[in-house]
């Protein structure tokens, strides 16, 4: 068994390095993506102090909002994380079912990795319930009974 290599060759090589090349570049562009629409608001904000404008705490908001002007809910953010995270926990564990037939390591493997998913998932439920005092809405304030 120790004798039998895995020769996939150079077109394995080059697949793998063509798909994380897709990640980076996935990855960078998001991430420029913000940069450039952080720019444009700064450069708003500026623009308005020079020209000498009175600047309401209304404008601030929907400025420092980075998309369509709605506050960010991130209480919705957690409830869909968890809503996607927690079903991806079961069929990895089932895969993990499949995958134990065919070799026992792998099973294990993929039920730590369905394992960690879920607990990922369910604390993003947790967090979206606001049970825990972590999420708070753009609108509200926490009370000072909540933070003890």
């Amino acid at each position: 068994m120790a004798d039998l290599a895995l020769d996939l060759g150079f077109g394995a090589g080059l697949a793998a390095l063509a798909f994380w090349g897709f990640v980076a570049s996935t990855v960078f562009a998001g991430v420029w993506n913000g940069i450039r629409k952080r720019d444009a608001q700064h450069e708003t904000v500026r623009r308005l102090i020079e020209s000498g404008q009175p600047i309401n705490q209304e404008l601030m908001d929907r400025l420092s909002s980075l998309g369509d002007g709605n506050p960010k809910r991130h209480d919705q953010d957690f409830y869909v994380t968890g809503l996607w995270l927690v079903p991806s926990a079961v069929g990895l564990a089932l895969l993990a079912l499949f995958m134990g037939r065919i070799d026992p390591n792998a099973e294990a493997a993929i039920l730590g990795a369905a394992a960690l998913t879920g607990c990922i998932g369910v604390g993003a439920l947790v967090a979206a319930s606001g049970d825990l005092g972590l999420v708070v809405a753009p609108t509200q304030k926490r009370s000072a009974a909540r933070c003890r």
